[in-house]
């Protein structure tokens, strides 16, 4: 497998040094059929849109990308916000991050690339793409640099997961279910623990060393559950990560930790089992094994954007010290929250 991926890697390099069609032709196009897709979708009453070779696709999360500019000015003409007023992500993101600094928290964005970013080969007959693969989202770069510029750390994961489309383990998403396979959940837990122990208070930390095996299982996507779309099974890598005993098994969180992970469901998929598929191999077990260290774990299975911010605001209204100890902050959501959730509201994050 390494060496077919060595020469795919080649190949599509091979490939780019011949050149192609520039991101200004590829983009109106790639926009337009994806909220096709998505205008279709959303008309028929599903969220599931069937791409190709077996993939799928979330429609809210192609209407996403196929929206262009999305802050600002421009937010309340493409957010699914409620109310206009909470449509612009921007300043309840930067009012998140005024409150961590007044604190001595750091704060780590990490959006979760679409998977139509990575994979938008794999969306639509009547798109041609090519090898490799370009970035098609100008807004999403440029919404990062935005904040950058404004003193936020932002982790943007799309170069990489662009680079390790064809991981040996696997394809970085899930064909048929909304969030990152076992795989690219791994990739993006490596490059956040690279930024953690960047980090001059990593060295002081105690940790631990946590056990890990890969071993192949099977889900129902939850794009499948939409009514018409087909029913299958997928089988995925999943890196488990081992406790105690032989086998694998959720990391429990730490509440004392001075790490939390915050945001939406790709925060429990593959750890905490039923719906979410799996446990002992999600994001909150792979940071564990990387960094040696339990995680606070602070996650929706709903919008990463509010709820969870809400959610942290409880825990320090029933512990007045919660946040004492708190180092960083990892927000960790879909990126398609910043268009499709119910809205971005400022939330106090102590009482």
């Amino acid at each position: 497998m390494s060496r077919l991926r060595t020469v795919l890697v080649a190949l599509a390099t091979l490939l780019a040094a011949c050149g192609g069609p520039s991101i200004d032709e590829l983009l109106p196009p790639f926009r337009a059929e994806l909220q096709r897709l998505a205008s279709e979708a959303a008309g028929a009453d599903h969220i599931a849109v069937t791409g190709l070779d077996g993939w799928m696709f979330f429609g809210p999360e192609l209407h996403h990308l196929g929206a262009g500019r999305f802050w600002g000015a421009d937010a309340s003409a493409v957010s699914r916000a409620r109310r206009p007023e909470d449509a612009d992500p921007m300043p309840a993101i930067q009012d998140f991050k005024q409150q961590l600094d007044r604190l001595g928290i750091e704060l780590l964005l990490v959006p979760v690339p679409p998977k139509a970013t990575i994979y938008p080969d794999k969306v639509s007959e009547a798109l041609t793409i090519p090898i490799p693969v370009p970035r098609l989202d100008p807004a999403h770069q440029a919404f990062y640099d935005r904040l950058r510029a404004d003193g936020l750390e932002v982790l943007d994961l799309t170069d990489l997961f662009i680079r390790e489309r064809f991981h040996p383990e696997g394809a970085l998403y899930c064909r048929t279910d909304t969030h990152w396979s076992g795989t690219g959940c791994t990739v993006a837990a490596t490059a956040i623990a690279d930024r953690v122990k960047s980090r001059p208070w990593y060295d002081e930390l105690a940790t631990e060393r946590f056990g890990a095996a890969w071993y192949t299982t099977s889900i129902t996507g939850d794009l499948t559950r939409d009514d018409g779309a087909p029913e299958s099974r997928e089988e995925l890598r999943l890196r488990g990560i081992v406790v105690e005993g032989p086998r694998p098994g959720p990391v429990p969180p730490d509440a004392n930790s001075p790490v939390v992970l915050l945001g939406d469901s790709h925060n429990l998929v593959f750890h905490v089992g039923d719906d979410m598929h799996a446990t002992g191999a999600g994001l909150p077990d792979q940071l564990a094994f990387e960094l040696g260290l339990a995680l606070d774990v602070v996650a929706v299975r709903g919008s990463g954007a509010t709820s969870a911010r809400v959610n942290l605001l409880r825990r320090a209204q029933a512990d007045p010290d919660y946040l004492s100890g708190k180092r960083l902050v990892i927000w960790c959501f879909a990126a398609r929250e910043l268009t499709e959730s119910d809205g971005w509201r400022h939330v106090p994050i102590t009482p």
